[in-house]
């Protein structure tokens, strides 16, 4: 006789399996099935049955499972269920796709695995498992979306927004502004945080550096820094708020940014007077591809009431409606000295009397609308012209405004500057090497909206800052 205790162990042993087997499947939601390749039977627990949208008691076979599946999944199930019996193959079964609900009508995302057994070269049997991933999967697509409008809006803003890596010291990602900013194509950014540190000013990496490090401790940063730029060594000064990015433990592993250009840029600005409101806004947008702002009126009155106070540029005079109105912009703009260009636009057939009597009442150029094509590139020529006649500002209407900009060492530098001194003197009585002080020098140039030396020297002397006395003494000697 066999041997009982052995018999009940065995048995003990398997009651105590499927209450492991039942509890795990409880646990993670598992739906268990079986399929006889031979008959086609399909045999489900509930879990399936619900899955389908069916009731626990429904009769299930091929059929009923074939008409749940999404129709554009349909083919690559069928192809993985041949995959599976194919006897050449190892028999698994590892697939996710789509079911509509019989009976409900929601659609679920299935993951499901499984293995076929195998007698005689032939499928004679197969077990496996599925689960519910519906939750999961619209999860992680409402986080591409959410991170699709991220990028979208990080890759059109003005401003530099980045994360970096602290415990790894990388950067982990930097939106389109960095090429405009550095001067740098996107396959020659910096990785590495301390190759982008490198970038920044001497004088500079010091509270840079303590900034980044209060950031790693939890707190918010804002601090002001310059770079410069790798392609031509120009100097941009940038202002930046940094704030941690804690994990859900509260530790700081990311570190997150936004970065502003603060440094002047010299960009035009054109006025456009049209009456018509569609063709100010066709001219606005050929402005703005050639680079320069655009800022439309509706009327030569209009216009003119705050011309005597609008920033230096030039006007778009749009003739064809109402040319009488349109001349009286350029003529009312030199009887009033106020030093803003008109270049007059006028339609095709126009004749040189009417070129003649625009330069007369003041305009600096006439052009004729023809094609959008020639519009713009003869726009690109005029405007130009246009911006190199605008009157620049002299030295002495805003020196004493600009001064204040900057910093002490910065003071130092464009001192030595007037009184005569070189990057190497300067360097050497102000203790700092002649590469930091032509650094200074350039970045001084930038703060004072200087194009060169001597309007920088221009600029000082209308600030009230006179070389010294025994600058000029030595001056007088070395001639």
């Amino acid at each position: 006789m066999p041997d009982t205790s052995e018999r009940y162990a065995f048995e003990e042993a398997w009651r105590n399996s499927e209450a492991r087997l039942r509890a795990a499947t409880e646990l993670v939601g598992l739906g268990i099935y079986s399929w006889d390749p031979v008959s086609g039977a399909l045999d489900w627990d509930e879990r399936l049955h619900a899955m389908w949208g069916l009731p626990a008691d429904a009769p299930v076979d091929m059929a009923v499972y074939e008409a749940g599946i999404h129709p554009g999944d349909l083919t690559r199930v069928r192809e993985a269920i041949a995959a599976c019996v194919d006897p050449a193959g190892d028999g698994r079964f590892n697939i996710e796709y789509r079911v509509l609900g019989r009976d409900d009508g929601v659609m679920r995302h299935i993951a499901t695995s499984g293995r076929t057994t195998f007698a005689q070269g032939r499928a004679v049997g197969f077990i496996g498992a599925a689960i519910d991933v519906t939750a999961q999967r619209r999860a992680e697509a409402a986080v591409r979306v959410n991170e699709a409008r991220f990028r979208s809006f990080a890759e059109h803003s003005s401003n530099l927004l980045w994360m970096v890596d602290p415990g790894a010291e990388t950067i982990i990602y930097r939106s389109a502004a960095y090429g405009r900013l550095w001067g740098v194509p996107s396959r020659a950014m910096p990785v590495d945080l301390a190759e982008w540190m490198a970038g920044i000013h001497p004088d500079d990496r010091q509270q840079v550096d303590h900034a980044l490090a209060t950031v790693r401790a939890g707190e918010v940063a804002q601090f002001e820094y310059r770079i410069i730029r790798p392609a031509d060594g120009a100097v941009r000064w940038l202002r930046d708020t940094s704030f941690p990015i804690p994990d859900h433990d509260g530790a700081v592993t990311r570190i997150g940014g936004i970065t502003e250009d603060l440094t002047p840029e010299d960009v035009g600005q054109v006025y456009i007077v049209s009456t018509t409101a569609a063709e100010a806004r066709r001219l606005g947008r050929l402005v703005r591809a050639l680079g320069y702002r655009a800022r439309p009126f509706a009327s030569a009155s209009a216009f003119l009431d705050i011309a005597a106070v609008l920033a230096p540029g030039c006007v778009l005079v749009d003739l064809r409606r109402t040319k009488n109105d349109g001349l009286s912009i350029p003529r009312e703009l030199k009887a009033r000295s106020v030093q803003l260009p008109a270049i007059a636009l006028d339609a095709p057939g126009a004749d040189v009397a009417a070129a003649v009597a625009a330069m007369k009442e003041g305009a600096v150029d006439y052009v004729v609308v023809e094609d959008e094509a020639s519009l713009q590139a003869k726009l690109a020529n005029a405007i130009a012209e246009c911006h190199g006649a605008v009157r620049r500002t002299r030295p002495d209407e805003d020196a004493g405004a600009r001064l204040p900009r900057l910093t002490p060492r910065e003071r130092d530098v464009l001192v030595g500057l007037v009184n005569g001194g070189t990057n190497k003197t300067i360097g050497k009585e102000l203790g700092i090497s002649p590469r930091t002080v032509e650094l200074h020098r350039a970045q001084v140039m930038i703060r004072l909206n200087a194009s060169g030396l001597t309007e920088l020297l221009q600029i000082a002397l209308a600030a009230g800052i006179r070389p010294s006395a025994g600058a000029v003494r030595n001056q007088q000697k070395a001639t």
